[in-house]
């Protein structure tokens, strides 16, 4: 059985993959490290990638996990990577997003504000069902306002422009965050909202058992 490294997304961990059915590999779920002061997304992925340590790995990459796991493919050829929900340069990132960099409200979130973020959090991200929308608020809860403020500057200051051979990108068409007609995606979800890893998880699971097997 493979064992297939995954990485979450901003302000995630690894319960967004509950849904998932991961019976055909073996799940290694990997732990946010803490971010060195003014770090760059590159360099956070390259050390992340150290926890792992095995250059033919399988990762697959969740929204922000997915362009750290674009930054790994580009400097380690041998991984076969898998992104979900995200972007393979800055490109793919709408550029309405782009302006907090003039605009840095994302400064703003704290342990404070979370609650009110909440709500607005669950309609972008496409949270779907009671079950869905309790985990998405208690991740959110329990998610590290200072790392949060760190990873959204990164992203805004990525400034990739390279797409590695080595990434398969998937992609659902009502993705609000990172909309679907700004990305070039290997394989369409119709209807795969941002967080599709929980409300398409049959149909991901499928074809995640179908790219690594």
């Amino acid at each position: 059985m493979k064992k297939i490294y995954f990485i979450p997304g901003l302000g995630a961990d690894k319960r967004v993959f509950n849904f998932l059915d991961l019976s055909f590999c073996e799940p290694i779920f990997i732990d946010w490290i803490k971010p060195l002061k003014d770090e760059t997304l590159p360099s956070y992925a390259l050390r992340l990638f150290e926890t792992i340590q095995d250059e033919e790995s399988y990762v697959v990459g969740v929204s922000f996990g997915g362009m750290l796991t674009t930054e790994i493919a580009k400097k380690h050829p041998l991984v076969k990577a898998i992104i979900i929900s995200s972007a393979k340069t800055y490109l793919e990132i709408p550029r309405y997003l782009r302006f907090w960099k003039s605009f840095p409200i994302y400064k703003w979130h704290s342990d404070r504000n979370k609650s009110f973020l909440g709500k607005f959090v669950l309609s972008i991200l496409g949270s779907k069902g009671e079950k869905q929308k309790k985990l998405q608020l208690q991740i959110l809860a329990d998610s590290d306002p200072a790392f949060t403020r760190w990873a959204t500057d990164a992203i805004l200051k990525w400034d990739n422009l390279i797409s590695p051979p080595n990434v398969i990108h998937i992609h659902g068409t009502a993705d609000k965050l990172l909309p679907y007609k700004y990305v070039k995606s290997d394989y369409t979800i119709m209807g795969g909202e941002h967080v599709m890893i929980m409300d398409k998880a049959e149909e991901i699971s499928a074809l995640l058992k179908k790219l690594i097997s």
